[in-house]
């Protein structure tokens, strides 16, 4: 691992930067052992068609997956020598927005090897969090930071 600022401490964890054959991963392990990976940042979209064009024609990008929700698609689209994306998803999906997101702010989901031993690790520690739950088809939970941001987690 090549540290971060020389390994930057956030809410009692040391954030990394691994260098890799296929670039950079951040990485944010805990003082209990517990490392979360960035999976994918979520952007928020008002045309998604466009949106996917331009990541991939324009930047470079490829798509990685598609997936269908309430009649929408989600697109995740990266560089195909890399892990990390970007989730393209519909405004329109969500319109009703249970959760009360920012949706003008994307949204990060990191990738955990075990949701339930991340939850209890993060609850121990003070932090809010939902119960793991599938979501789309997806183990996962979420957990605000201190100004009500959302982070998901998901499982490897």
């Amino acid at each position: 691992m090549v540290p971060l600022s020389t390994a930057t401490p956030v809410f009692g964890a040391v954030v990394t930067l691994d260098q890799c054959a296929g670039g950079l991963t951040l990485s944010v392990l805990s003082d209990r052992g517990v490392c979360m990976k960035v999976g994918y940042v979520v952007l928020y979209v008002t045309d998604e068609a466009a949106c996917l064009k331009f990541w991939t024609e324009q930047v470079g990008m490829v798509q990685k997956s598609r997936s269908e929700a309430g009649g929408f698609s989600i697109v995740q689209v990266g560089f195909a020598d890399q892990d990390f994306a970007f989730e393209l998803v519909p405004l329109a999906l969500m319109k009703d927005n249970p959760d009360g997101l920012d949706l003008a702010a994307p949204s990060i989901a990191f990738r955990v090897d075990d949701l339930a031993a991340t939850r209890a690790a993060l609850v121990a520690k003070g932090v809010q969090a939902t119960e793991v739950g599938e979501h789309s088809g997806i183990a996962s939970f979420a957990f605000p930071d201190n100004e009500g941001r959302w982070f998901a987690v998901i499982g490897s």
